[in-house]
C-alpha cells in the first residue's frame, strides 16, 4: 500500500532451519513501512581535503551543474559511474515474453539524490578543497579550471590531530588542528555538526571518514571497553583514544550516523555499546574499492565451484597521500588486517576442501612509489588445488584510479546509510515498527571489513552482499526475493506460453505503428 507518506509492505520471509540432519523450513511474515519523505541531507567528511573528499566534491558539483570537458580521448560529461546506487539496474520482474525487466537502483526506493547532498567537513589541513583538488591530482586539468573558482570558497573546518596515531610523515600538512583537552575537541566537533546542520537547514547530517588511515587503539579494561568507561577516558583524557573514535562518539552523541571508511578499529567495545544504547547507526571498515573487491569475487567464485585456494599473494604500489600514511609499519597494519580477512567466511562454506582451522596462505603488501601518485597498481596471484592433484594459478594486474573507485562508495555508503534510516519492520503480531541494528552491516556490499552486529554472521562474498541490499528493498515493496530459479524458462509448456505471447506481440506492433500515424 502507498500512500503520499509511506510505502507499507507484507513480506513472506521463508528460510530453513538446520538441526543436525533434520531440515524444517520455516515462514515468517513481516510487515515493512518506509517514509517516502526524502530529507534535505548533509554530507560531512572528515578529511574533506583530502583526495577522495575533494573529489567527491567536485564529482558532486559537475553532476549537479552538468558539466563536460575536453580530453586527449574527446569530450567527456559528468557522471556517476562506479556508484551502485546511481549506475547500476537491478531486475524487478519479467514481462509476458519472460523477458527480464530491469530499473535503475535509485527508482527502487526514494534515496537522496547525491546532486542534492549539501557538503562540509573538517582536515588537518586549511588548503580550501579547489587547492586540495589540485594537490591531489585526480580529474582532468580542464574540469579542475571549470571547478576551482567554487571550490576555493569551500574551507575544511579544523580536525583532531594526535599524531602518535598516524604516520609521522603526515605532519607537514597539519596545519588546521583544533586544541585543548580530547573533551574540548569531542565536544567542538558535536558544535560544528550543529552548526553545519542549522546553517544549511537539514533535516540530517551523515559524517564520514574519509581521512588518514590509523594504527589500531589497544583495547583496554576500564579505558574503551564500555560506553560509561570511554566516555570517562574522554574526560580524562587517556592517550588511547584516537581522533576517529572521538569523531564516532561526537556523531552519536549528536544522533548522526557515523560511517568509518578506513581499516582502523574506530569502532572499540564503548563507542559500539554506546551507538547500540542511543539507536545511532554506525558502519564500517574500510572501502571496498578495487583489489579487495575483486578479491572476494575471486574467491567467491572458486571455493563455489569446487576450487581449493591454498595460496592468495596481493601486492599494491601507489603515490598518493594514502600511500604515504601506509608508509608506517603502524597504519600498514590496519590496512593489512582489513585486506586479509575478506576470505574467512567463503572459506569456512566449504568443508570439503577445507578442515576446521584450515586457511589459505594470504599475503598482503602495500608499497608508496610517489611517482605514479592516484594511479594504483595492484597485482595478485591465486594459486589453487584442482582435481587429482593439479595447481591452476591466476595472475592478475590492476591499474585503477584509486579516489575514481573510491568517490563513488563514498555517496552510496552515505545514501544507503539515510534510507535505511527510513525504513521499520515489524513481525506479525507484534505491534512495534523497530529500525535496522544500529550496527549497519546492510552497507558490507561497499566494506573491506564490513562491521555487524554482535553475535551474527560476516559475509564477504560480494554478491551476497548485493543482493542483500537488493532483496530487503524489494519486500520493502513487497516484491519476492530473487531467486534466479527462472521456472518460466524451464518448463516446455510455460516456454510455449510465452513463445505465444512473444509472437502476439510482435504481430501488434506493427498495427500500433499504424495506429499512431
Amino acid at each position: 500500500v502507498v500512500t503520499d507518506d509511506e510505502i507499507n509492505s507484507k513480506y513472506t520471509y521463508n528460510n530453513v532451519t538446520v538441526e543436525g540432519n533434520t531440515l524444517t523450513p520455516t515462514s515468517e511474515t513481516y510487515h515493512f513501512k518506509t517514509n517516502k519523505r526524502v530529507p534535505k541531507t548533509g554530507m560531512m567528511l572528515v578529511g574533506w581535503g583530502g583526495n577522495n573528499g575533494s573529489t567527491c566534491t567536485a564529482g558532486i558539483l559537475a553532476n549537479r551543474q552538468k558539466m563536460s570537458w575536453r580530453t586527449k580521448e574527446g569530450e567527456k560529461s559528468a557522471n556517476y559511474f562506479g556508484s551502485v546506487t546511481q549506475a547500476s539496474a537491478v531486475q524487478i520482474g519479467t514481462n509476458a515474453s519472460g523477458e527480464a525487466v530491469n530499473v535503475p537502483l535509485k527508482n527502487l526506493m526514494p534515496m537522496v539524490n547525491p546532486n542534492d547532498l549539501v557538503i562540509g567537513g573538517w582536515d588537518i589541513s586549511k588548503l580550501s578543497i579547489g587547492d586540495a583538488m589540485k594537490r591531489a591530482k585526480v580529474l582532468d586539468i580542464s574540469l579542475q579550471d571549470q571547478l576551482y573558482d567554487q571550490m576555493a570558497t569551500m574551507k575544511p573546518l579544523p580536525s583532531i590531530y594526535f599524531p602518535d596515531f598516524i604516520a609521522a610523515n603526515q605532519a607537514d600538512r597539519a596545519d588546521n588542528v583544533l586544541t585543548g583537552s580530547k573533551q574540548e575537541q569531542m565536544e567542538q566537533i558535536r558544535t560544528d555538526i550543529r552548526e553545519f546542520k542549522a546553517a544549511n537547514n537539514l533535516d540530517k547530517v551523515v559524517v564520514l571518514w574519509t581521512a588518514n588511515t590509523e594504527r589500531f587503539a589497544a583495547i583496554e579494561e576500564g579505558i574503551n571497553d564500555t560506553a560509561t568507561n570511554l566516555l570517562a577516558a574522554i574526560e580524562r583524557g587517556e592517550e588511547e583514544i584516537s581522533p576517529s573514535t572521538l569523531f564516532a562518539v561526537a556523531c552519536i552523541l549528536e544522533n548522526t550516523t557515523y560511517i568509518n571508511g578506513s581499516p582502523q578499529n574506530t569502532f572499540v567495545p564503548g563507542v559500539m555499546e554506546l551507538a547500540e544504547t542511543n539507536k545511532v547507526f554506525i558502519a564500517g571498515d574500510d572501502f571496498k574499492s578495487g583489489q579487495t573487491k575483486m578479491k572476494s569475487v575471486m574467491v567467491d567464485f572458486l571455493v563455489s565451484a569446487g576450487i581449493k585456494p591454498v595460496s592468495i599473494v596481493s601486492y599494491n604500489h601507489l603515490g598518493n597521500n594514502d600511500g604515504k600514511n601506509l608508509n608506517a609499519p603502524a597504519t600498514f597494519r590496519s590496512k593489512e588486517i582489513s585486506k586479509s580477512n575478506v576470505v574467512d567466511d567463503m572459506v569456512a562454506s566449504n568443508r570439503i576442501l577445507y578442515n576446521e582451522g584450515e586457511h589459505p596462505d594470504h599475503v598482503v603488501v602495500i608499497k608508496y612509489v610517489p611517482y605514479v601518485g592516484d594511479s594504483k597498481r595492484a597485482m595478485d596471484e591465486y594459486t589453487s588445488e584442482i582435481f587429482m592433484g593439479g595447481i591452476n594459478t591466476i595472475a592478475m594486474h590492476n591499474t585503477c584510479e584509486d579516489s575514481l573507485l573510491a568517490t563513488p562508495l563514498i555517496l552510496d555508503l552515505v545514501i544507503l546509510a539515510e534510507i535505511s534510516s527510513r525504513i521499520t519492520i515489524r513481525k506479525e503480531n507484534e505491534e512495534e515498527y523497530e529500525n535496522f541494528h544500529s550496527v549497519l552491516s546492510l552497507l558490507s556490499y561497499l566494506i573491506k571489513a564490513p562491521l555487524v552486529p554482535k553475535g551474527t554472521p560476516v559475509v564477504n562474498a560480494l554478491f551476497a552482499q548485493k543482493q542483500c541490499i537488493c532483496n530487503i528493498f524489494r519486500a520493502a515493496l513487497g516484491l519476492p526475493s530473487e531467486n534466479n530459479m527462472m521456472l518460466e524458462h524451464k518448463l516446455p509448456s510455460h516456454i510455449a506460453k510465452m513463445q505465444s505471447a512473444s509472437d502476439a506481440s510482435a504481430l501488434s506492433a506493427p498495427a500500433r505503428k499504424r495506429s499512431r500515424k
